[in-house]
């Protein structure tokens, strides 16, 4: 478990973190979603003792990382792929990170084959691909076989397939009971992946919940109806208040109201229906939203908020 209570981290007269408190759980994909400029990778730093907190704390599994003994036991990370001596090979990489948090050197070769790299271990890491880099970083975030682990833009630059393996990945590390938090800028990706959300802008909470309540927080209300009978339906609809709209021929949307509502006033009128569904938004609509008053710089094709000043990554 993750847990932030108070964070706030200022570079002078900036403010990169500002009062920040959220938990991340076990046994699920939690999401962490903001701006640029927000105060993601920041965070992650200050969970990873490379940032001293201005005020506040952060703890892993309830202890402070500079408390952590062999700290790759108890979490893994991944924050930059290229982090890695280029004439160094895959597996003499894991052996020097291995060795310095007593380890055995045999758990290299166990988390390159996890990772898919057995075959290519001999090689210097300066030649791999960054999808290879990405598997790379990891193997040695698993190193430990740690309880908990963070993960900041893992898919950036990889093609579907490897986008698709590390999301099944992350699910599967989550699945055996362990805390992963994921930061990701690509949100149709996290759509798939996350369960839990934790969005920050200007280095303050927005909301943390899951993702389906975040999504069903930008939408209208709005129900698909297709029906054989879609005049009477619209009729039955208005005479109890519900708004319409036109859609395509033989069906409408009805505003503000459920799918239950409808499914029981059609039974009662005796309508056939042939679909009824609830429009739901995107993620990404749903974070356009949430966070359109939190963009560090505007361009004037959204909000007209002023940028805000002062707030670092």
């Amino acid at each position: 478990m993750i847990e932030a209570d108070g964070l706030t981290k200022r570079y002078g007269a900036k403010v990169a973190v500002q009062d920040l408190s959220f938990t991340v759980r076990p046994g699920r994909v939690t999401g962490f979603l903001g701006p640029n400029g927000a105060g993601k990778s920041t965070t992650m730093r200050m969970m990873l003792g490379l940032d001293q907190p201005t005020s506040g704390t952060v703890r892993i599994d309830g202890k402070r990382y500079a408390e952590l003994k062999q700290p790759l036991r108890a979490v893994g990370a991944l924050l930059d792929a290229r982090w890695v001596h280029p004439n160094r090979s895959a597996r003499t990489h894991l052996r020097w990170l291995a060795k310095s948090n007593r380890l055995s050197p045999a758990r290299a070769d166990e988390v390159l084959g996890m990772v898919g790299l057995d075959e290519v271990g001999h090689r210097n890491a300066g030649g791999f691909s960054l999808g290879m880099s990405q598997r790379l970083g990891l193997a040695a975030a698993l190193l430990g076989d740690p309880g908990v682990l963070l993960f900041d833009e893992p898919v950036n630059g990889l093609d579907p397939e490897g986008i698709h393996w590390i999301r099944r990945f992350m699910q599967g590390l989550a699945a055996e009971g362990r805390t992963v938090l994921v930061s990701s800028h690509l949100l149709s990706e996290m759509s798939l992946t996350a369960e839990e959300l934790v969005v920050i802008g200007r280095g303050q909470l927005i909301a943390q919940c899951s993702t389906r309540e975040f999504v069903d927080s930008a939408g209208d209300g709005a129900v698909l109806v297709r029906s054989p009978q879609i005049a009477q339906l619209r009729e039955a609809l208005t005479a109890v208040g519900i708004g319409v709209r036109d859609s395509e021929p033989g069906s409408l949307l009805a505003e503000q109201t459920t799918t239950e509502r409808i499914g029981e006033l059609a039974a009662q009128r005796g309508i056939v229906l042939h679909e009824l569904t609830a429009q739901r938004g995107s993620l990404e609509d749903a974070f356009m939203q949430m966070t359109n008053q939190a963009v560090e710089y505007q361009t004037g094709l959204g909000s007209e908020a002023p940028a805000a000043a002062g707030v670092a990554r």
